[in-house]
């Protein structure tokens, strides 16, 4: 196997987030070792907080997300981003893991350049914004939000996922209101709301991302060469699927999630701890 070939395998070995990290860090790298040379080149893809610099350069809502001038930022967000990524990729598709982190910069992005647009003499500092930060609070929200009891290991005890995103979400409302790094709090924030809003509506079985994976399918659809075959298939798209799963799997799924939340919850304080609503629908789940 040649060199080639075995970097080819590495990298097929790796699932979509640990791409994106690598992804990062070669881009960290060539702008670190080019920096002096690429000054002025580097600026057409930071986001910018004029609106009207933004026009002509529409990309940067996306291409921000992959700038990194700090290694300590750059190992923060890849870090953060790896183990999120561990939890994610065993409840949901690749793609939904996708969905959410790139509407979770683009979210951010808006937050980023609404907040300098509406309070420029509040917001002060750098009048550009970079750094997969905005991605990884989308992702990291949506965990804590679909799931909030499940629990984690930080080093010797365990905490509930809705603990640390609300920790985090309280760090971020006072990074606003700090001077080191307004923007970027601003950027988390909108982050932390696309995650939050995406959670709960997948929990309702409303995928909020579909339209936004359409585009990408169609967008990458212009770069792919599909390989030729003699015995092609045409495989249909399960349009009942939502996350991963059909309806009935997914409703089951919630349904279960639900009856076991409320009967730990009449474990640890009893029965007429439940709400009507929860003594009904376990009623009916009796049934």
């Amino acid at each position: 196997m040649s060199f080639t070939d075995d970097i080819k395998y590495r990298l097929g070995k790796l699932n979509i987030l640990e791409k994106i990290i690598v992804i990062n860090v070669i881009i960290f790298l060539v702008v670190s070792i080019l920096k002096p040379v690429l000054t002025g080149v580097l600026t057409w893809f930071e986001l910018p907080s004029d609106f009207n610099s933004y026009i002509i350069k529409p990309w940067t809502i996306i291409s921000y997300a992959f700038l990194h001038y700090s290694f300590v930022h750059l190992l923060f967000n890849m870090l953060w981003l790896y183990f999120i990524g561990r939890i994610f990729l065993t409840l949901f598709r690749p793609k939904t893991a996708l969905n959410i982190y790139f509407l979770g910069a683009i979210v951010g992005g808006l937050f980023f350049q609404l907040g300098y647009t509406i309070a420029p003499d509040f917001f002060k500092g750098s009048g550009y914004l970079i750094g997969a930060s905005a991605g990884v609070r989308a992702l990291f929200i949506f965990l804590c939000a679909y799931s909030p009891n499940k629990e984690v290991q930080l080093f010797s005890f365990k905490l509930k996922l809705w603990y640390l995103g609300a920790f985090f979400v309280v760090i971020d409302v006072l990074g606003v209101f700090g001077q080191d790094n307004q923007g970027g709090s601003l950027a988390h924030l909108g982050g932390v709301l696309l995650g939050y809003v995406y959670a709960k509506q997948l929990l309702k079985g409303n995928d909020i991302g579909s339209g936004f994976e359409k585009v990408m399918d169609w967008l990458a659809g212009w770069f792919i060469i599909p390989k030729k075959s003699s015995n092609m298939k045409t495989v249909y798209k399960d349009k009942t699927k939502v996350g991963g799963y059909t309806k009935g799997e997914f409703n089951q799924f919630n349904n279960q999630k639900k009856v076991d939340l409320i009967l730990d919850k009449i474990s640890k304080s009893g029965y007429d701890s439940l709400t009507a609503e929860e003594k009904e629908f376990l009623f009916k789940a009796g049934k």
